[in-house]
């Protein structure tokens, strides 16, 4: 059952990343479009981003519910010892959606509304930015447990140069997956030649930040390369992922919507594999040379099973219920407007 129990945390991160990361996107989209462009390039993303937008913090929750009845002992020390940037994106995540409401839905329009598009956009920059930096501290081998002040303990842990490197790729990840789920929502030709050229400037975004990060981590002598490289399947995953890459330039001339959408989110589970799989089964990764491991550092064989039962039970609810939310949503669109 242990097994059940990880593959749903991965595949919950993963569906944060692609869901999430994409609802995240819609913001950082709009802060880097010019003020002639804003107003279509909203629309159209709130289009893009309604069917999930709501409901896609559901995967953060179930991730960190696996990790504290799973596994607490990690997630202790993750909690602990990463608490700053875990409460800059949670401060992130709160104001996006506070902003994101009262923007749209608010009775009354007045002066505020020049307040929440900034919240908003910002926030959605800084939410995924703080979960990139987490996620690197986690395998960058800074956290120290030994720690005998505040600074080396809570700050340093993950202020270095590879774990913004990898916030920095988180967010460029996530506009990326907005630019290529706007473009079957376009409304017409004009529009989605519009997207299209942002969404290839947003991979070339995402490919420099990637060579950041391998940058970063040389320096940082943190063996990336190796983890990636040296693995026959983290090494058939990139191969994967940059074929993908290649195809994905052919369809964006093609201009075709939904085999684009597949190919984003292939490339970003290939990328999410390679970057995990090389040290599984080893999660955190400590300073003193120690590492968490989810089979040696899991909880009780009762709580696991339970857990892992639960899951199993949960997802036969909730899978259907958001294949039918993004369903009808998509009919709701299809449906002309009456007078």
């Amino acid at each position: 059952m242990i097994y059940v129990v990880i593959v749903f945390l991965w595949t919950s991160i993963l569906l944060y990343i692609l869901l999430g990361g994409a609802d995240f996107g819609a913001g950082i989209i709009e802060l880097f479009t010019s003020k002639g462009n804003r107003s279509k390039t909203r629309k159209t993303m709130y289009d893009a981003i309604g069917p999930i937008w709501e409901a896609n913090h559901m995967w953060l929750i179930i991730a960190i519910v696996i990790l504290f009845v799973g596994f607490p002992k990690i997630y202790t020390t993750v909690s602990i010892y990463l608490h700053i940037p875990l409460v800059c994106m949670l401060l992130g995540i709160i104001a996006r959606g506070t902003a994101f409401v009262f923007r749209n839905y608010d009775a009354v329009k007045d002066d505020m509304q020049k307040l929440y598009t900034p919240i908003f956009v910002y926030s959605s920059l800084i939410t995924p930015f703080f979960l990139g930096i987490i996620a690197a501290s986690s395998v960058s081998g800074q956290i120290d447990v030994q720690a005998k002040d505040f600074l080396s303990a809570y700050v340093f842990s993950w202020l270095n140069w590879f774990s913004v490197s990898v916030g920095i790729f988180t967010v460029s990840i996530c506009g990326f997956l907005a630019t290529i789920f706007i473009i079957g929502q376009a409304a017409n030709d004009d529009d989605r030649n519009f997207f299209v050229r942002k969404a290839r400037r947003t991979i070339y975004t995402v490919m420099f930040c990637g060579a950041l990060v391998f940058v970063a981590a040389y320096q940082e002598n943190i063996p990336l390369a190796n983890w990636i490289f040296g693995d026959t399947l983290g090494l058939i995953a990139i191969i994967a992922a940059s074929i993908s890459l290649v195809i994905m330039f052919f369809l964006l001339q093609r201009k075709k919507p939904k085999f684009l959408r597949v190919l984003a989110g292939f490339q970003v589970t290939m990328i999410l594999f390679a970057a995990t799989y090389s040290h599984f089964p080893d999660i955190v990764l400590l300073k003193n040379g120690t590492n968490l491991s989810l089979l040696i550092h899991q909880g009780q064989a009762k709580a696991i099973d339970t857990l892992g039962y639960a899951l199993l039970i949960g997802s036969i609810f909730i899978l259907p219920a958001l294949v039918y939310l993004i369903y009808i949503f998509q009919q709701k669109k299809e449906l002309p407007e009456t007078q």
